[in-house]
């Protein structure tokens, strides 16, 4: 059972369920850690500026912030056109990345 107020990792239940949608939305599984990503590649700088900033002010809201750099029109972590979620509190995916990452999706058609 979940314990209230503490971030939990996501249980072997819910990565079942949720995982799979995850990866129909083009998020990836992160090797060697429990992490997702994906790539975002926009039309321009302003496009991509936009994009960061709604999920800037999101992730603000939720206290849970994105691994990201970008590159003119790219948002990238490294040299990967990626955006990494995991949660540092757990050690790996909890629900917040997965609220995330929701979030940030509907902000990329916008």
């Amino acid at each position: 059972m979940r314990k209230a107020g503490k971030i939990q990792s996501l249980t072997e239940e819910e990565r079942n369920h949720i995982l799979p949608l995850l990866r129909n939305a083009q998020w990836v599984e992160a090797v060697g850690r429990d992490a997702i990503y994906k790539e975002f590649v926009f039309k321009d700088f302003n496009q991509a500026f936009g994009f960061m900033s709604r999920v800037a002010l999101q992730a603000e809201k939720m206290d849970h912030h994105p691994e990201w750099f970008n590159v003119y029109n790219k948002i990238a972590i490294s040299d990967h056109q990626t955006i990494t979620l995991s949660t540092h509190d757990c050690g790996g995916l909890s629900q917040r990345d997965i609220t995330l990452a929701t979030f940030i999706d509907q902000a990329s058609l916008v």
